[in-house]
């Protein structure tokens, strides 16, 4: 194996672990933010040997639970199809982190390094399959369960998703024909010049609207409050009703995983990924490092806006929802690319 493939296969590996723990830290920070919000304490009980940490065990007892708790499977259930559906949902989450350009190309040792785990000249199509194949996992939960409940929570949630897929795909056209690529790296490197002089050529400057529906859609993808109609916790019987252990925290962990991937579409195309406002060089040991951060940060600001959204509005009703994709978003999407379109084609794009 070349050093290049083992390479490869450690930035994969550091991705997938990038979204596994922040997936852990999320589910602690979705209590305390809600505390926060709601004027209350939130989780503090869970200590070691005394201590307490804000919290900060509650994830490590949370995972210990999960694992620990019966794998209780119905009796009419698919017992294959209803062990491959939470691996489905979240395997498929997982694969689009490592498209994700968490840095750009630095010289080390006299080689050029990239930062991105898998490159692609393709990589938001690549992005945006791997994100419809989940959709697989959620249909398959509420089948193979053998419970109508189940079965309607998963009908529920193919149709919420497929709607918004439709949203976001329409909503990244414009950014894909502003940039003219569909390399996520190369997007990221488009926005490295200023508007100006002095304004970052950022997609959230250059595409308001674009923004706007994408985190909308983003945040209706990931089937999360306020559209969180194909589960509803404990208000509606969701798709994974019939599911416990960790096959439960599997679906668990998958939605907040959709909710990294989404941030960081969103970090990559709006927020200008890796760039750092005002900064030109970025290179060597110490160019990659303050890429990592510029790019973490970004993630982590856009993770807390969709948090405030989760805990600010009330749940919409599953009419109200598809009517908010189909006969807004969607008509305002392609609004957007018309009009990025005539401005690409009068202003010459750059």
């Amino acid at each position: 194996m070349t050093a290049d493939r083992i390479f490869t296969a450690v930035k994969v590996a550091l991705a997938l672990a990038f979204g596994m723990n922040i997936a852990g830290l999320l589910g602690w920070v979705e209590r305390k933010q809600s505390a926060v919000m709601q004027d209350r304490i939130g989780a503090n009980r869970a200590s070691i040997f005394g201590l307490r940490l804000i919290g900060l065990f509650h994830p490590i007892a949370d995972a210990l639970k999960m694992m620990t708790k019966e794998d209780f499977v119905p009796k009419n259930a698919n017992r294959l199809l209803h062990a491959a559906a939470p691996m489905i949902a979240l395997g498929f989450g997982l694969l689009c982190l490592a498209a994700l350009p968490f840095g750009g190309t630095v010289t080390v040792a006299g080689r050029l390094w990239s930062l991105q785990p898998i490159e692609s000249s393709v990589g938001l199509l690549f992005v945006l399959a791997m994100l419809s194949l989940g959709v697989h996992g959620v249909v398959m939960a509420g089948y193979a369960s053998g419970s109508n409940y189940g079965l309607l929570g998963g009908l529920r949630g193919a149709a919420q998703m497929i709607s918004y897929e439709v949203c976001l795909a329409s909503t990244l056209a414009a950014a894909a024909f502003l940039y003219g690529t569909l390399d996520l790296q190369q997007m990221v490197r488009w926005q490295g010049h200023s508007l100006g002089g002095w304004l970052p050529a950022w997609g959230i400057f250059l595409q308001p609207l674009g923004f706007v529906l994408f985190l909308t859609a983003g945040a209706a993808e990931t089937k999360r409050a306020p559209f969180d109609v194909p589960e509803g916790e404990s208000e509606i019987v969701g798709y994974h009703v019939e599911y416990s252990g960790m096959k439960f925290g599997m679906f668990l962990i998958s939605d907040f995983i959709e909710s990294i991937v989404i941030a960081g579409l969103i970090a990559t195309i709006y927020l200008g990924g890796w760039q750092v406002p005002w900064v030109t060089t970025l290179d060597g040991i110490s160019g990659g490092i303050l890429m990592l951060i510029s790019f973490t940060v970004k993630v982590l600001l856009v993770l807390f806006l969709l948090m405030q959204i989760r805990w600010t509005l009330p749940r919409f009703r599953f009419d109200q929802v598809l009517d908010l994709g189909w006969k807004n978003i969607l008509p305002l999407a392609l609004f957007n690319f018309l009009a990025t379109v005539w401005a690409v084609y009068l202003w010459g794009g750059r």
